[in-house]
């Protein structure tokens, strides 16, 4: 097989620039990869944005996924060209499962206390709805407790917003199921604790890895992420 291109998912309250350590390690290494932009409006709605972008590639792919992303990537992994998926701190969610009914099998993170609700107008083209955010002065101890202190305190206030429309969105397909699966759950995650983590990594059968890390596991441990994904290159060639 091609060497993959790794596209990599962000989730909630990000965009691809959290993932800025892992995309120059990976280009360092000359591993072909792009950060794709998600609208954070609704898993769907998202997943085909980013299955649109995958199919869009000329050969196989391996589809990352943090946080939120990891719903996204498990709802456009059936995308044909997708080889592996791997998950950092994220959802796999069941078919017909949402993020609220996964998260609601287990006891809340520090993250629900820490959201700020911010109505969002109604425009020809979309109903009135409500975005989430989270508390810039929460940002760093709920999510980037181990991120350099400078480059949280601009995560914190560059967030995109998901909308809260999303947590209510049951997947239609959980690619996991035909698609080989890795997964790295973040131990000191106050975000998505580790146990939803696991939960659902167990469910999708993943060679699953567990490091010592917050919620932004690839701007604290940046070297597991990419040595992960090294490792994954090598099982797909």
């Amino acid at each position: 097989m091609p060497t993959p291109t790794v596209v990599l998912v962000h989730g909630a309250f990000a965009d691809a620039s959290s993932y800025q350590p892992v995309t120059k390690g990976l280009l360092d290494s000359g591993i072909p990869v792009v950060a794709v932009a998600v609208p954070n409006r609704g898993l769907i709605g998202d997943a085909a944005v980013v299955r649109a972008f995958v199919e869009t590639i000329d050969g196989p792919v391996l589809l990352v996924g943090h946080s939120y992303g990891g719903a996204v990537i498990t709802e456009a992994g059936d995308a044909p060209n997708v080889a592996a998926l791997l998950y950092l701190a994220g959802y796999a969610l069941a078919q017909g499962e949402s993020l609220a009914q996964l998260q609601g099998q287990f006891p809340d993170s520090d993250l629900p206390d820490a959201l700020i609700q911010t109505p969002v107008p109604a425009t020809e083209h979309s109903a009135a709805g409500m975005d989430l955010s989270v508390d810039p002065s929460k940002f760093a101890s709920v999510l980037a407790a181990d991120v350099d202190p400078g480059v949280a305190s601009v995560l914190a206030v560059s967030q995109r917003p998901l909308a809260a429309t999303a947590f209510a969105e049951p997947a239609t397909t959980a690619a996991w199921q035909i698609r080989p699966t890795w997964a790295v759950v973040c131990t000191a995650d106050h975000g998505i604790l580790p146990q939803v983590q696991r939960f659902g990594y167990e469910r999708a059968g993943a060679t699953i890895r567990s490091v010592d890390s917050s919620h932004m596991v690839m701007l604290s441990q940046p070297a597991v992420v990419i040595d992960t994904i090294r490792e994954i290159v090598r099982a797909l060639g």
